[in-house]
């Protein structure tokens, strides 16, 4: 077999039950996965208004144990996980030693010596190697769980009604970023209040065996309040009217956390080294002394939606870049993130413009997020 011959994608727990269902699938970082299964702007506003429902399985789960399992993470990653208390969450990136970001992630502690790292699909051997690299000389053991877990998300307003009704587990005392074990419509489950959506919600670690399971059971309690099952299309708009970055767009090993606006995300003041803390630390004063290009919201005046890529104008010159554009559902209109010069980068600034193949079409400059829920 040659070295060049295609690769079969990955399939979830659930590719059966996608397909019966009708949804347009795409080939995501390796894994088939379902895009759409009706139409995007109803998928995505199901999510603002009632709930939706996702499969994301394809995320990497790594779990790291042992006794000195904290110190590996406080040294492999940028943030303050020996800080992150049993049952609490924590968002975070991985950096290399020159600061550029390997990825964001999200730690769970699930117990004393347990943790258990979410990396993105296109990015979780990346993340696994190198935490099994970075392990080297501290008890603590790094083990791939990719395939020991399903993922399924729930999203949206109606979420926490549609939860209750399948759980005995404490939902009302579940803080956002926190997780706990519980069982759900007879499923065991780790039940954590976190997601990608902007709007409030649940993300459900289950055995693959038990995902159909359960999948089933939230549609039956959800399709009464206006659930609907929604694709990966729908999840990168949501994400993008929250002012939330995507690894490979707002997020590269060519820009530090400082660069992406996210220096909030290193904790300096932990002890110990870390990987990365010497170039950050530089990167930090860099950002306070004459910061880079920054991370804006865009919003259209007309039509044409903007790509990763196009170049940002202003005055005739290139100002900076898109990182991510689409039509907003909830707006009405096309927006996008840009990284831009920080001259450019104040809300309101005139002038500045999207490329649109050769045609410079007016921007508004605005403050992210798009799109902020109600509390």
């Amino acid at each position: 077999m040659s070295s060049n011959a295609p690769v079969e994608p990955r399939h979830t727990a659930l590719d059966a039950l996608h397909r019966s269902l009708g949804a347009t699938m795409t080939d995501f970082a390796g894994w088939d996965m379902p895009l759409r299964y009706g139409s995007e702007r109803d998928e995505h506003l199901a999510v603002r208004t009632k709930a939706g429902l996702f499969d994301l399985s394809h995320m990497g789960e790594i779990t790291v144990t042992g006794p000195q399992a904290a110190a590996l993470l406080d040294f492999a990653l940028v943030g303050n996980i020996g800080g992150v208390k049993p049952g609490r969450a924590r968002y975070t990136m991985i950096c290399r030693a020159d600061g550029g970001i390997l990825d964001d992630l999200i730690v769970y502690r699930l117990a004393e010596t347990t943790y258990m790292v979410v990396a993105n699909a296109s990015n979780a051997r990346t993340v696994l190697d190198a935490l099994v690299e970075r392990a080297g000389g501290f008890d603590a053991e790094v083990r791939d769980d990719r395939d020991a877990y399903a993922l399924l998300a729930i999203q949206g307003p109606e979420s926490p009604g549609i939860l209750k009704s399948l759980t005995d587990a404490d939902l009302d005392g579940l803080k956002y970023y926190a997780g706990l074990p519980g069982t759900v419509a007879g499923v065991p489950a780790l039940i954590a209040r976190t997601g990608y959506t902007g709007e409030d919600g649940f993300e459900l670690f289950v055995a693959p065996a038990d995902a159909e399971k359960l999948w089933q059971a939230l549609t039956d309690a959800g399709t009464p309040v206006g659930l609907v099952p929604c694709g990966l299309s729908c999840r990168d708009t949501l994400r993008l009217e929250a002012g939330m970055p995507l690894y490979g767009h707002e997020l590269s090993t060519a820009l530090t956390p400082f660069d992406a606006g996210l220096g909030r995300v290193v904790k300096f003041e932990k002890e110990g080294d870390f990987v990365g803390r010497e170039a950050l630390t530089e990167a930090a004063a860099r950002a306070e002394s004459q910061p880079p290009r920054v991370l804006v919201g865009l919003i259209a005046e007309g039509r044409r939606v903007p790509r990763a890529g196009y170049p940002v104008v202003a005055d005739g010159k290139v100002v900076g870049e898109v990182t991510s554009g689409a039509p907003s559902p909830t707006l009405g209109k096309p927006i996008a993130m840009a990284y831009v010069d920080a001259a450019h980068s104040a809300p309101g600034t005139p002038g500045v413009g999207v490329d649109i193949r050769g045609s410079h079409e007016p921007y508004e400059v605005v403050a992210l997020p798009f799109y902020k829920r109600q509390k």
